[in-house]
């Protein structure tokens, strides 16, 4: 299986969910995303992955907050859902290289059941993947539409991290096209990182589990697995996630409390060890100090004492 080529010039990406505002633990994987691309003479790119839930208008508030920070990006901004026939060709193509199964499990079902001989923990446990077509009819008589899985020939692969090195994760006979017929996470992103040039992958750090599965895809379709850089987290006073429930930490809610863009930009880069508390300064002076050897690599623990002057 081989893509269309990709653009000649290689790329970062930042690839939000338009689902509703981004928070500041956003905005600072963004800034880390544009630093990294902008540092290595690469493109940057914005991408909406908006397959799942979305929020009317969210997608231009996440613009606009982009905007006000510094962060730019080099045009058309792409929207997963305008792709959607991108992907259906990919699992049609897999599926006729025998490389897919469906299945029929519920996810009650798959945590039940017992895991296959020698099968890293938490891996699908293959319930679905040698039934036979009698056994496929029934399930579909019984009115349960089936999901796309793919058929997996090894367990693990290895990935290179910038910030963590080598990293061997689990590979599954994982989902890429949900029952509702919407093509998964894993299959859009890899398809889409291809077709895009992008080779350099910056997000969050909760996300590297992930990363074996999608580089291992994109070597099945014939890409070159990008490079990844898995930033650390922002968290809360209790050492969760950041969200919005933890209250001013969008940049409308900030701006409603006196906190300037500016501001939040001043504070994610004291936070980055690229500036001092309150200094003011811009992404381009920010491009010019960046070092990812000297990022930080634990989390930003984010009060709401950390706006108060």
């Amino acid at each position: 299986m081989s893509f269309v080529p990709p653009p000649s010039s290689p790329a970062g990406r930042f690839a939000p969910s338009p689902s509703g505002e981004l928070h500041v633990g956003n905005l600072r994987t963004a800034l880390l995303a544009w630093l990294f691309a902008r540092s290595t003479d690469r493109l940057f790119l914005l991408r909406m992955e908006d397959l799942d839930r979305t929020a009317v208008g969210a997608d231009a508030g996440q613009i606009a907050d982009l905007t006000a920070v510094g962060v730019d990006w080099d045009p058309p901004v792409v929207y997963q859902s305008h792709r959607l026939e991108h992907y259906r060709d990919v699992v049609t193509e897999l599926r006729d290289e025998g490389r897919t199964f469906e299945c029929f499990c519920t996810r009650r079902e798959i945590l039940d059941a017992p895991s296959a001989p020698h099968a890293p923990q938490g891996a699908y446990p293959g319930t679905c993947r040698d039934l036979t077509d009698a056994q496929r009819a029934e399930r579909r008589e019984s009115g349960r539409p089936p999901a796309v899985r793919i058929r997996a020939d090894t367990t693990a692969f290895t990935v290179t991290d910038l910030l963590h090195g080598e990293y061997t994760g689990m590979v599954d006979d994982f989902v890429i096209q949900r029952n509702d017929g919407t093509p998964a996470y894993n299959l859009a992103v890899v398809v889409d990182d291809a077709a895009q040039g992008i080779d350099q992958v910056v997000r969050g750090d909760d996300l590297l589990s992930s990363a074996p599965r999608q580089a291992w895809l994109a070597t099945l379709l014939g890409a070159t697995p990008p490079v990844y850089a898995h930033v650390p987290m922002v968290l809360n006073g209790n050492g969760i996630r950041l969200s919005k429930r933890d209250g001013a930490v969008t940049l409308g809610d900030l701006s409603a409390d006196g906190v300037s863009p500016t501001t939040v930009l001043s504070h994610m880069a004291a936070s980055l060890g690229l500036a001092t508390r309150d200094e003011y300064v811009d992404p381009d002076l920010l491009l010019r100090r960046f070092d990812p050897d000297v990022l930080p690599r634990d989390p930003w623990v984010l009060t709401p004492e950390e706006w108060v002057e």
